[in-house]
């Protein structure tokens, strides 16, 4: 049984960690976000209809309603995407990541709004913990200043991100999580495709491996393993265990990119990572 739960834990791991790769290739791939994340959603598509096909899953509607929902939810990824490969651009990794980790606390604040639960007092505690991380980010609230709009922008990415998670809340127990995943990235591949008109294409070959390692490996290999993790954990334990992916990111850019987060982004980091930690706990 110890043996079984460490494997478990460790699988966990393997997928944040995969999921976490996203913020130095979207630092490194030096294309237009859009045509990033067409590519991206293009391989995932390709990956998760291979093992759905193989695993037997069911693709089918059971009414429009269902359909509507997906299909919106594809919408809110494709921005979501978009938006943070933008911040990971304009900033840097360490920045563009911990930005995006203020999703857990936004959904605590947007749930009472949008799905009519029980507002708690606390959250509101919790949001303005949030925004003083945010404070320490950025070095100045200019927005003449590049690294004060990847925060924005990925604040507003973090916003879309808890939007999408929310109104897949209600769809999760009607369809298999590799099969919602699978229509999310179709819906991508068709709303996105027009930037394949704007953007050109001359350097996605010299590109192709990142962009085949992110739709197989950040996507479908992170993003399945962490889902199936829900098997073995409950949701609040994965979801604080998920407050690694900006460590294990900014380690991976330090790594390879040699981008040093400085002392201000460390205290707002550690500021955003205790809100996440305590909002998923009280979850």
């Amino acid at each position: 049984m110890k043996n079984s739960h460490l494997r478990h834990l460790l699988e966990l791991q393997v997928g944040l960690f995969c999921i976490s790769t996203s913020g130095a290739l979207g630092r490194y791939i030096e294309l237009a976000p859009p045509l990033t994340i067409w590519w991206r959603a293009l391989a995932a598509l390709c990956f998760l209809g291979i093992y759905c096909w193989w695993k037997g899953f069911s693709f089918r509607f059971e009414n429009r309603k269902q359909a509507r929902s997906i299909f919106l939810a594809g919408v809110l990824m494709a921005a979501h995407w978009i938006s943070y490969f933008y911040a990971l651009q304009l900033s840097n990794v360490a920045v563009g990541m911990l930005s995006l980790m203020t999703f857990p606390v936004m959904t605590t604040l947007l749930e009472p709004l949008l799905l009519k639960t029980k507002f708690e007092p606390i959250q509101l505690f919790l949001g303005t913990i949030v925004l003083i991380g945010i404070f320490f980010l950025v070095p100045s609230f200019s927005l003449d200043n590049n690294i004060t709009q990847g925060a924005l922008i990925g604040l507003l990415s973090a916003f879309v991100y808890s939007l999408r998670n929310i109104l897949l809340k209600t769809q999760v127990a009607n369809f298999n999580s590799f099969t919602l995943v699978f229509y999310q990235m179709l819906v991508m591949v068709l709303v996105v495709s027009p930037v394949l008109f704007i953007y050109s294409s001359e350097g996605v070959p010299h590109y192709a491996g990142q962009l085949l390692f992110l739709g197989l490996v950040t996507t479908t290999v992170g993003h399945s393993l962490f889902i199936n993790s829900f098997r073995h954990f409950s949701v609040s334990t994965a979801s604080i265990m998920g407050s690694m992916q900006p460590i294990y990111g900014i380690l991976i850019a330090m790594l390879f990119l040699h981008e040093f987060p400085d002392g201000r982004s460390i205290i707002g980091g550690l500021l955003i990572l205790s809100t996440v930690i305590i909002a998923s706990t009280r979850k």
